[in-house]
């Protein structure tokens, strides 16, 4: 249950802002953002170890930033699966999905943001939907934007339609950041900082935006990294934090 924030203002001195909400098994090992794809040298994103792609891109040269979501829909082939993780550093780099076997893929949700443009790309495993995300506040969970595919009856998607209910008309009262480039991380992330830190709700509550869940088995899923970025004529700020939910553990990356 990943998590996208987007906010898109056009009349702002920061016109772009990407929150990105990475859940997964903790488990699963990755390194933290850099320059660690040669033939993509200026793209910073965290490393997945076991497939190789990232969940989250920022090309500081252009700027751009690029992220995934799983999706829903038909599983690719088990034979012949690319992964996911391609995509963001694909679109961070060129600008676009370009020509992909779409086929080789499983269902996803991937955003791509530049200063005067945000897209959606929807791929349920059989149709590709492209989308324009105008001014206003997005929020992408694995059932779609705003929760749009969501189903009734499962748990996952109650967890998702609960954290859209609580999150989304917190983050739309909040004062919208501008962040400075020079600012703290305080400054710079302002009302919306406390939000992405969680709120104060327990990680197991099934509102949470950074959960952590014991499955049994030794398996615990949930947040293991939140970005905050921001696009503006005078380049990237990229904060990321590794302790989800600790306000000690931002780093600036950018």
């Amino acid at each position: 249950m990943c998590t996208a924030i987007i906010s898109f203002d056009p009349s702002s001195p920061v016109p772009v802002l990407v929150v990105g909400v990475r859940d997964e098994f903790v488990a699963r090992e990755w390194e933290a953002p850099g320059r660690h794809w040669a033939d993509r040298p200026g793209v910073v994103a965290g490393r997945d170890l076991r497939a190789g792609g990232t969940w989250f891109a920022v090309e500081p040269a252009a700027p751009r930033i690029a992220t995934v979501l799983n999706g829903r829909g038909r599983m690719a082939p088990e034979a012949g699966r690319s992964t996911r993780g391609e995509l963001p550093l694909r679109v961070a780099a060129e600008g676009k999905l370009g020509r992909v076997e779409l086929a080789s893929f499983d269902p996803f949700h991937l955003v791509g943001a530049e200063i005067d443009r945000v897209r959606l790309w929807s791929w349920d495993g059989a149709d590709l939907a492209e989308r324009d995300l105008g001014p206003g506040l997005h929020v992408i969970v694995n059932s779609g934007l705003e929760g749009e595919g969501q189903l009734e009856g499962g748990n996952e998607d109650a967890y998702m339609a609960a954290r859209l209910a609580y999150f989304r008309p917190r983050l739309a009262a909040a004062a919208r950041p501008e962040p400075g480039l020079d600012e703290s991380l305080e400054r710079a992330w302002g009302e919306w900082l406390p939000l992405v830190n969680g709120d104060g709700l327990p990680r197991a509550d099934h509102r949470a935006l950074l959960p952590l869940l014991d499955l049994g088995d030794g398996r615990v899923w949930g947040t293991t990294s939140v970005s905050l970025t921001s696009l503006s004529a005078d380049g990237v700020r990229y904060d990321f934090s590794a302790v989800p939910g600790d306000p000690a553990a931002w780093a600036r990356v950018l």
